[in-house]
């Protein structure tokens, strides 16, 4: 058992300073001390999987990161870990715990993972090692994690077992609840408009120095189609994790940073709004473009129609919500947002269907996230 600052202190010097996850009890110690610690950064996640986006975010504008959770939390990984971090070859260090474990008694939930996590990381090629468990192996076990990732450009797990690190209490600032935002509704009877005309009207006003996170599918394609700049990030797969990425993206950085996110994507991890409300950065804009229809599987409709986005948003903790359904309302709603402090929410009603002919992207995701975290920090990093 050692202290976590064992583990901390060496962390934190080799720039692992951002942090992101979901409680395990195994991990109380390492969360507690990290919370504790005002020279690190957490962000805490509603989801492991959310806790993973916000990591990749994290490291797009220059963070070294840490992403822990419970090794039954690892299913909510796979997406992320799988579709995001291996095809744009984001590096973050997993502390993963190992509840279940086999000979230790246990929870029932836990018993089949226990035995599979392992194999897990390995089917999802991910490299693993023991957390340490003393701390005479911690700068050997942080310095061969820290070199796999360089060299590989991918994440490298810490199986932690029970009681590897002791406790040594919470100092955690009160949460406190803000007034609700303000709502604003730029709406009219006329036909909605395409997708594509919402983000024309987005380039033609949207500052040089912004960042602009497309969610996956239509979105990102038609992005791309319009304009390629290395400002712009193509998410591919990792579907929901958009919003999360635009998160640790704008706690990292002054720019402003535009989410471009989709009605069934923001839905699939409604979770994400409570934690941008939560933490609240002032540069952050999210757009939902919602057309109420999975386009890019074949026009399947989503449950939207019935979900009010701009008041979820606010219920989360948005300081502003607008909703618009014209491109008119939209370049409002733009300017509206980008005179005061977000987190804004503008949900903008669409039609369904997407511009002809539509190209993908060509430039390959690793360059994509290099390009884009070289433009966020200025080529420090």
């Amino acid at each position: 058992m050692i202290p976590a600052d064992t583990f901390l202190a060496p962390a934190r010097a080799r720039g692992f300073d951002f942090y992101s996850g979901v409680p395990c009890s195994f991990l109380t110690p390492v969360i507690n001390r990290v919370i504790s610690d005002r020279s690190l950064d957490y962000v805490g996640a509603t989801s492991e999987g959310e806790a993973v986006a916000i990591a990749a975010g994290a490291w797009l504008a220059g963070r070294k990161t840490v992403v822990m959770c419970q090794n039954s939390g690892l299913g909510n990984t796979v997406n992320p870990l799988t579709s995001l971090n291996w095809p744009f070859r984001i590096p973050t260090l997993l502390i993963v715990t190992w509840r279940g474990q086999p000979g230790l008694k246990d929870e029932p939930q836990h018993a089949l993972m226990g035995t599979i996590t392992a194999g897990l990381l390995d089917t999802m090629q991910i490299p693993h090692a023991p957390f340490p468990d003393n701390g005479a192996t911690v700068e050997a076990t942080l310095a061969e994690a820290d070199r796999v990732m360089t060299e590989t450009g991918l994440p490298y797990a810490l199986i932690m077992e029970k009681g590897a690190v002791q406790d040594d209490g919470l100092d955690q600032e009160p949460v406190s609840a803000r007034p609700r935002g303000e709502r604003l509704d730029f709406l009219s009877a006329n036909d909605v408009p395409s997708r594509a005309a919402i983000l024309e009207a987005c380039l033609a006003v949207v500052p040089d120095d912004a960042a602009i996170v497309a969610t996956t599918g239509k979105a990102g394609r038609e992005l791309f189609t319009l304009a390629d700049r290395p400002q712009h990030l193509y998410q591919v797969g990792s579907m929901g994790c958009a919003s999360a990425m635009g998160l640790g993206l704008a706690l990292n950085t002054s720019k402003q940073v535009l989410v471009l996110d989709g009605d069934g994507a923001a839905l699939m991890k409604m979770g994400n709004m409570a934690t941008i409300g939560a933490t609240a950065p002032d540069n952050l804009i999210h757009v939902l473009l919602d057309n109420g229809v999975h386009d890019s599987t074949g026009g399947q409709g989503t449950v939207s129609p019935n979900v009010d986005f701009a008041a979820v948003a606010l219920g989360c903790g948005y300081r502003t919500a607008i909703a618009c359904d014209t491109v008119e309302g939209f370049r409002q709603a733009l300017k509206t947002a980008q005179g005061g402090a977000g987190p804004t929410m503008i949900h903008a009603r669409i039609e369904p269907g997407s511009m002809s002919p539509l190209g993908r992207p060509t430039v390959k995701p690793p360059e994509v996230a290099r390009r884009f975290r070289s433009f966020v920090t200025g080529g420090q990093s």
